[in-house]
Order: structure tokens, then sequence, then C-alpha cells
């Protein structure tokens, strides 16, 4: 929305968590969608809404044709703490369920009782759908943000997409043994906390994410026949995208968050142009992030430019072509939850680093080891590649200004400071910081 890195835009965690400390933008953040209704679109947004717990998508130029409050926290509405501890009795765990002393229970997979047509999600989509056939004679440029809750856990699916997968065919992740033993002790007790499933139900539990992410293939499709219905599709540009991840059993974890596999953070993108694409069907290899997607369309409609970016259009790409001095890493900002564990990310195509100040850092290497399984940031031979990576990290964390970390030299963590980084222009970025 913002082409920037939470360090910037402030918005760390989900504005809609009761613990939340920033619940809305920093002053004088620009959206694409502000800048894309002042050049004449017309705006339209049906989804969950995660930018501000004060502003509402009316506020940044959109019309709201669905917007419902999420209440689904790890996979459950949330509870007072008198709804937990009435809950938290001595019965036995059911199927799909996490149980825990004092915590309640977290549905993670099952069946709904509700059909394909009862869903939110249907309900969201066909909202939109309603809207591209009110569309179908406009001659003023839209732009359209259908935004869907699946396959975001719970995985509580109509029995048709729950049973489509048959578990018993379905291997557990390549990674699924990681005793974590290298790595963050977090990640350790998160494991613990997904321990109670049998391999079984593991495997379920995949069938039903299978089954989710199917769903919403078949909503999406509903959208294309829309537009093909309407004769929009030869004009139209279409950008598939996720916010984040899903474990789904991978290192014996779920969901998202704190831990910086690839399963939480590398999401689909898939552009569609009716006209730019060269070569329709291509696999870029080289690193993109969310935040290319605002300067994106904004070249792409020609609006006005936002007047700050980290990101980096995507339309050379579109014709073939790779910009000169393109990214060679990515970053990533983490600052846990209200209550715990910050880390920051860095990803070239050979190597992960993930500096955790309070815990393990981790250095993997991606061509021998791509399930990162195993942790070889205290090997020797590793110091010089840690280095680097660390020089790497606090490169961007200079040019996302970044700067949450602890300057107080009693409890600074890191192996290598910020002096450390190769790029003379980024010591001076840093100087000033």
């Amino acid at each position: 929305m913002t082409g920037l890195y939470p360090s910037q835009h402030g918005v760390f965690n989900n504005v809609s968590n009761d613990q939340a400390i920033r619940i809305q933008l920093n002053p004088g953040i620009e959206t694409f969608s502000e800048s894309l209704a002042d050049s004449g679109y017309q705006m339209y947004y049906a989804g969950k809404w995660h930018v501000s717990a004060v502003e509402t998508p009316q506020s940044r130029g959109w019309t709201e044709l669905y917007l419902k409050e999420q209440e689904i926290d790890n996979g459950k509405r949330r509870r007072s703490y008198q709804e937990m501890i009435c809950e938290s009795g001595t019965r036995s765990r059911k199927r799909g369920e996490i149980l825990r002393p004092g915590w309640g229970s977290n549905i993670l997979y099952g069946t709904s009782e509700k059909t394909y047509t009862e869903l939110d999600d249907y309900e969201c989509v066909h909202q939109a759908i309603s809207q591209l056939d009110r569309l179908k004679d406009s001659e003023d440029p839209w732009c359209m943000y259908i935004g869907p809750n699946g396959p975001h856990d719970p995985f509580v699916i109509p029995e048709k997409y729950g049973s489509m997968y048959d578990p018993d065919l379905i291997q557990l992740p390549p990674n699924y043994h990681d005793d974590l033993q290298d790595k963050p002790r977090i990640y350790q007790r998160m494991r613990k906390v997904f321990s109670q499933f049998s391999e079984a139900e593991v495997k379920e539990s995949i069938a039903h994410y299978w089954g989710y992410c199917t769903l919403i293939d078949d909503l999406f499709g509903e959208v294309l026949d829309a537009l093909d219905r309407n004769g929009q599709m030869d004009h139209t540009w279409i950008v598939f995208v996720s916010d984040h991840g899903e474990h789904a059993g991978a290192h014996g974890l779920y969901c998202k968050g704190i831990s910086m596999f690839d399963e939480g953070y590398r999401v689909p993108l898939i552009i569609s142009s009716p006209k730019l694409v060269m070569n329709p069907g291509r696999i870029v290899e080289q690193f993109v992030t969310l935040m290319d997607i605002s300067p994106t369309l904004i070249e792409l409609t020609g609006a006005e430019p936002l007047s700050k970016t980290c990101g980096h259009s995507l339309i050379p790409f579109l014709s073939g072509k790779t910009p000169d001095n393109w990214r060679d890493s990515i970053y990533a900002q983490c600052n846990g939850t209200e209550l715990y564990y910050t880390s920051r990310m860095v990803k070239t195509k050979k190597y992960k680093f993930v500096y955790n100040p309070t815990d393990f850092d981790e250095l993997y290497d991606l061509e021998s080891d791509p399930l990162e399984m195993h942790n070889i940031a205290s090997f020797p031979d590793s110091k010089d590649v840690l280095k680097e990576m660390y020089s790497k990290m606090w490169e961007h964390a200079f040019q996302s200004e970044d700067t949450n970390f602890v300057k107080y030299y009693p409890v600074i963590t890191g192996e290598y400071g910020p002096a450390i980084v190769n790029s003379k222009e980024s010591r001076m970025k840093h100087k000033q910081m």
C-alpha cells in the first residue's frame, strides 16, 4: 500500500490486535490508492483492512464494497481471560484442535457447517463481482482490491474442500522432523504447541490447507469469469499476491510470524497483462518484494509517484528486461508481538541470515540446505559469510531507516556492528541517524 518498510510507515503488527502498540500509519505517509484516486481512478475495496485501526479504506481514497472486522486470532475469536478460564477444563482434545492448560482451545483445521456460498470469503468476492458487473460499460478507469481472508488459519472449510485431498497420499514436509536445536529457543517453544498433533493429523491439516487454497482459487476463477463475461479481460491488469505465507507443518510449525523461514515469508506474485507481458508464463528469478507493488501500479497508471518509497517498479520485467543494479538481496523486519521477539532477515541467492538479538543468529546455505535445516552461523568456516551478511543487514537498515536496534552497549548482542558496512554512502547515512 505504501511501498515502505514497517520502520518507515510505522505499523509493525496487526492493528486489530487489542495490544497493538501502533494502530495507524505514521503522519504524512502516502498510499498508492490516494495517488490513483487523485488521477481519476475509481477505487474499490473488498476485504480485511489492516492498514489502520483509526482510518478506513475511504480515508485512503477507496470506496468500500465489503469490509469485515477480523476477530480471528490464532484460530479462534479473541476471548477474554474469563472465557478462557471457563473453557480450561480437563476434557480430551479433539482432532485438529490445540488444547493447552489455562489457554483454552484453538481449532487449526476442521469442517465448516457453512456451504461454499455461505462463507464470508464468498460474500467478500461476490460483492466485488457485483461491482465488476456494474462497471461493465464504464469509461472511467478503475482499480479494485479483493482480499478474502483465506487461506489464513484456521483451515475450517466446507466438506467438499476438506475431503478434496487424501491425507494418506500426502507426504510430511521434508523439514518436518527438524528438531530446531540449533535455532532460537522460541522456535522450539512454538513447535511444542503443535507437538500435540500426530503425524496423521499433520497430513490432515495439510489436506485442509490445500483444500482452502483450492477454495480461494475457485473464488478467484469466478472473478476472472466475470471479467471475461463483461468483456473486461482484454484491458484489465491482474495482480495476484498474498500478504504472508503459512508454515503448514514445515519445521513442525504452523501459521506465520516470528520465525523467518521461507514458508512464512515467500509468497506468490502473479501479474497478468493484456498487452505488456512478453512471453507469458515466464518466472522472474530476481528478488521482488511486496513494496514493489505500489511503484508498479503508479507507473502502470501514470499516477503521481509517491514522495517516498523503498520499492521499485516491476514493469521492466514484464517486457523481458532486467533493470540495471537490481537488488541482489532482500530484507525483512519483524518486531515480534507486543510481548517479545524482534528479528531481522537478509536473503541472497545463496545465503539467508537472521539476526536474533535475544538468541541464536541463523545462517543457512540455501544451495546445499534449501529447507533451512542446518544453522551454520556458529561454524568457524562461516565467519566471513556471517560478517558479510551482517554488513548487508546494516546497509538495508540504513536504507529503510530501521533504527529499532538497541545502542546501549551492555545489551548489544550483534556479532558485528553497523560500522562494518561496505558502502561508504551507507556509512554516511548511519552517521546521520
